[in-house]
């Protein structure tokens, strides 16, 4: 018997967290112990909200030596950062990153004593390495991310039923797909964004996050999502990212530093409020909240 199975026999600990109500169960696996064990099944099942801990998402928190020497992918050990970020949906499939996740995944390290928020704070996921701020270096205190570089991927459009909105295509680690609302149009119009909005399947292989979008103001907009793999979400931290980029560009930000470079943009979510900036430098920085709820032992 494997060091591996009377864990999952027992039980095996979690945590509970959310960034403006996008939530998720993190599981503490530093050296890999669940490795062969953490399939679509458990995901789904440990994502369920009546059967399961319930989440949009689940967070492995491991050693990048041991994610690359246990489960195989060894190409992540040249990434200079003790933890890994291993994320998957909550339907199982893996997802390159999570912006709101990795505040979650920060505060935990944080609060767990596995990193120090007084310093910059890397960590690994697989989009590269992403450094976490703490605001004042405090524990419980905000958190920014360094998000990289955008990649803008042209026009495209996106459907539900019979209502089609033209879209851009926004990369941030992972694809996204913004589509602003008219002026007669509100953000109740895309129904409850229960089933994936149909796009465009030759840029987008692997499926898309799709974001609706109304101007609130000067530099604020609102928006709701619906994340593959998991459906409508209360917030997505890429999601919010994109959305911030894409208004940007609309704003005259296309091209290189200008007026609205280095400006912060509001983008409210049905879960909360996150502050993005696109940097001068054309890095994205994301600046949000992030909070753990609970902890406890399960065996599913």
């Amino acid at each position: 018997m494997s060091s591996a199975e009377p864990v999952v026999a027992h039980g095996y600990p979690y945590l509970k967290g959310h960034g403006t109500q996008n939530d998720f169960v993190l599981l503490p696996d530093h050296d890999g112990g669940l490795h062969g064990r953490l399939d679509d099944v458990r995901v789904r099942a440990l994502c369920h909200r009546r059967a399961g801990i319930g989440g949009d998402g689940v967070l492995r928190v491991i050693r990048t030596e041991a994610l690359a020497r246990v489960v195989g992918e060894p190409e992540l050990a040249d990434q200079h950062a003790e933890w890994f970020m291993d994320y998957r949906n909550a339907d199982g499939s893996l997802s390159e990153m999570c912006g709101n996740g990795i505040r979650v995944f920060g505060r935990h390290l944080a609060e767990a004593g596995l990193a120090d928020p007084a310093g910059p704070v890397p960590v690994g996921t697989r989009d590269g390495v992403k450094v976490l701020t703490f605001a004042d270096g405090a524990v419980d205190g905000e958190i920014t991310v360094d998000m990289g570089t955008p990649r803008l991927l042209g026009d495209t459009a996106v459907s539900i039923d019979d209502l089609r909105w033209s879209a851009v295509g926004v990369d941030l680690g992972n694809p996204h797909a913004v589509a602003f609302l008219g002026p007669d149009q509100d953000l109740a119009t895309v129904g409850p964004l229960l089933t994936p909005p149909e796009h465009d399947a030759e840029l987008y292989p692997h499926g898309v996050n799709v974001e609706f979008v109304v101007r609130r103001g000067e530099h604020h907009v609102a928006m709701r999502v619906h994340e593959r793999g998991s459906g409508e979400t209360r917030s997505c931290g890429t999601g919010a990212c994109a959305v911030m980029v894409a208004t940007a560009v609309a704003d005259g930000a296309d091209g290189g530093p200008d007026g609205v470079r280095d400006t912060p943009y509001r983008v409210d979510l049905p879960g909360g409020s996150l502050s993005i900036t696109w940097t001068g430098e054309d890095r994205i920085l994301m600046t949000g909240p992030a909070v753990v709820v609970a902890a406890g032992t399960t065996a599913l």
